[in-house]
């Protein structure tokens, strides 16, 4: 109950804001701020009473407890009236305990007695209890000794807190917290039928296999496969038709018997015929009836060829011959250049590599659309248990959503400072580092839907440009710039700034919540656009505004190797799988892999396209273009880095990584926008991998993978 009612709680909050209701927003969490049900929480109702009870304060106990008395222990029968009662004296006893073992018998056991007297004085379970403030020792006295120890506390505050738990629960809900049920029993039916389509899909695919096997083999019909099970008078009709013609050189049997059919009727006597080997053998001539029959097994594997070739087309193309009349040669020719295709629903396509047929890596089993943001999307990142995604707009909105079983959006962030950058804390997974452009980082709970921290990191350099945690959770590092011009979103008018923009790189302690040290820039302070650690948090590598790539060891903190990488600046960087290399992408629009062992030498360079690195335009009306500098992640790779996935005007794309000389291979375009792709993220997970590719017109498409293992 009490997670439906904080559900509840947040979607009338988000209601009130969609609606603008400020003032009642206001009111509704004064009123929650000063709730005495606790929200049906029992945890922080026991923590009320504890607390009351640590502080002394013998008023704001029995009010407290006439009010739950009030509000939920008067609606109960009679026959739980003796329960609640020894509920209330255990709670008293409780108290009285507390003052005499932390303040050995100060007044405020005596005050309590004097204030309960006349209420205590009837009762038989507290008359030998108005004498403990004159016992030397009473935790050693037989009679109050059971409750000096923790075991007796213990069982008190379980027996509470179960009483109330059970309470809740069989009290009577408005119908507004019904809809708890409705979505749990909805996740269980999307469970279901994610179970189902999954076997749907593993039948289908091996349905297509099968209908594969078939179309390769040319397995005929039935009743048109054993051709070779004629009779003898059907055989030397066929035979005779094929002396005839030996003139017409014919290469497949499909051409051999067409022409044929067409020039029976008409050549047909109405007597009956011979034919040489029929002459030769000494058989008698064939009926007119065994003609026909011939004849009409011959049409029939003809339509029969004709039909499962036409399922083999592909959506859209022509047919490999057209229903007028062609010659015998036409026909041969267009028979012969006939490819072997599969229905264009059918993903398990083959690419060829090299002349051999090679097939795909991936298939796509789904792509479903998030689309509750409503301006250009800057980061889209997913945790690092692969449950949940946090997405940041250039309005500074930041989306936290999950999508399994269904997509759904557990918290939403407006800041009223602009928000630049956003990365999620490793260890725990549920928070979330906020960088802004007045030089500050949040730290937010996704849980609990709160900023636990608003870290001050420099007036100077207000911007936070990137944020990257390393894989411990113990701290993060921070990228301030200075002021320059917008690089967010500018019309295509503005001039963007030459000369590389002031910057520093800052480490900072996660728990103490405190800056470790700056790290030095070579050759001068300069922002860096991208950061990212290696596996264990060892090497953090940094991509610049001017181009160049510095790598720090992060157990001495200082640099080890930088090297001029790109001519203007470095868009983004990530470690390869191996670790021994790393991959950049420039503005200049290559796509370079770097060798760490051998500083600045380039082991393979490819060339992208603008639409992979920006800067990304989306035009408007009358002309108008919006121009967005990338700031997320422009390329993200698979659970073992053989391939990568890349930005482009219309969707993700993914290619498989090749030597330098043989370029990027193209083997999968995921599609589904109607704006240029800005950021990207891969999450694997076993077989399975979920890619996320965010555009500029707001929609963050969820791409499902299966990875296909040779």
């Amino acid at each position: 109950m009490a997670s439906a009612v904080e559900r509840t709680d947040d979607l009338v909050r988000e209601y009130l804001i969609y609606r603008g209701f400020t003032s009642t927003l206001k009111h509704l969490d004064s009123e929650i701020k000063s709730d005495k049900d606790k929200g049906f929480r029992v945890d922080k109702i026991i923590d009320q009473l504890q607390q009351l009870i640590q502080s002394y304060d013998l008023a704001g106990l029995k009010e407290y407890w006439a009010y739950l008395d009030r509000r939920l222990f008067s609606r109960l029968e009679d026959v739980y009236r003796p329960t609640v009662n020894k509920l209330r004296t255990s709670l008293y006893r409780f108290y009285v305990i507390h003052t005499v073992q932390v303040l050995q018998n100060t007044p405020k056991t005596q005050e309590f007695f004097q204030k309960q007297a006349l209420e205590l004085q009837t009762q038989p379970e507290w008359r030998d209890w108005f004498a403990l403030p004159f016992i030397p020792a009473p935790e050693q006295n037989p009679s109050f000794s059971p409750y000096f120890s923790r075991q007796w506390a213990d069982t008190f505050l379980v027996s509470l807190h179960n009483f109330l738990s059970v309470l809740f629960q069989s009290s009577p809900q408005p119908v507004l917290l019904s809809f708890d049920n409705e979505v749990q029993r909805i996740k269980t039916v999307q469970e279901e039928n994610e179970e189902l389509r999954q076997l749907l899909f593993a039948l289908q695919v091996e349905w297509r296999q099968k209908k594969d096997e078939e179309m390769v083999h040319h397995k005929l019909p039935p009743y048109v496969q054993h051709m070779d099970r004629l009779g003898d008078t059907e055989l030397d009709l066929v035979f005779s038709q094929r002396n005839v013609n030996m003139t017409t050189p014919s290469r497949n049997f499909f051409s051999t018997f067409l022409p044929q059919t067409r020039r029976a009727p008409g050549k047909t006597a109405p007597g009956p015929q011979s034919s040489p080997t029929q002459a030769s053998l000494g058989r008698k001539d064939p009926t007119a009836a065994q003609v026909h029959q011939c004849l009409f097994i011959i049409v029939v594997f003809v339509f029969s060829v004709f039909i499962s070739r036409f399922m083999f087309l592909e959506k859209g193309e022509m047919l490999p011959w057209s229903l007028e009349k062609k010659t015998d040669s036409d026909l041969d020719a267009q028979t012969e250049a006939l490819p072997d295709q599969t229905d264009s629903t059918n993903q398990m396509r083959v690419c060829e590599v090299g002349g051999a047929a090679v097939e795909q890596p991936f298939i796509k089993l789904s792509q479903e659309e998030y689309g509750e943001h409503h301006s250009s999307i800057m980061h889209c990142r997913v945790d690092c248990s692969g449950r949940r995604v946090a997405s940041l707009d250039v309005d500074g909105v930041v989306k936290v959503w999950a999508f399994n079983p269904i997509m759904q959006t557990k918290a939403t962030i407006m800041s009223k400072s602009p928000l630049l950058s956003l990365e999620w804390a490793a260890k725990p997974d549920r928070l979330l580092l906020l960088g802004s452009g007045v030089g500050t980082v949040k730290l937010y709970d996704t849980d609990a839907k709160k900023n636990l921290y608003e870290m001050t990191i420099d007036d100077v350099h207000p911007r936070i440009l990137s944020l990257a945690c390393s894989p411990s959770g113990t701290s993060f590092v921070c990228s301030a710039a200075a002021q320059a011009a917008p690089t967010g979103v500018v019309t295509e008018g503005d001039a963007r700034v030459s000369a590389p923009v002031s910057g520093q790189l800052l480490l900072w302690d996660t728990k103490t919540v405190k800056q470790q040290l700056q790290f030095a820039l070579e050759p001068g302070p300069v922002a860096i656009n991208c950061t990212a650690f290696n596996h264990n948090g060892n090497l953090l590598v940094t991509g610049a505004a001017d181009g160049m790539i510095r790598l720090f060891d992060m157990q001495r903190y200082e640099s080890a190797l930088s090297w001029k990488a790109h001519d203007g600046e470095v868009y983004s960087v990530e470690f390869s799988y191996d670790e021994n290399t790393v991959f950049s992408i420039g503005e200049d629009g290559k796509f370079v892999q770097w060798n760490i062992h051998r500083c600045g030498v380039k082991q393979s360079e490819y060339s992208l396209s603008q639409d992979a690195v920006g800067p990304f335009v989306l035009s408007g009306y009358s002309g108008y273009k919006q121009v967005q500098v990338p700031r997320g992640r422009l390329f993200a790779f698979d659970s073992e880095g053989q391939h990568v996935l890349t930005c482009s005007s219309s969707g993700g794309v993914i290619y498989r990584l090749n030597k330098a000389d043989a370029g990027l291979e193209s083997v999968l375009s995921l599609g589904g926008h109607k704006a240029p792709v800005v950021t990207v993220d891969w999450c694997s997970a076993m077989d399975c991998g979920t890619c996320l590719t965010a555009s500029m017109d707001g929609k963050i498409k969820l791409s499902t993978l299966l990875a296909q293992k040779p």
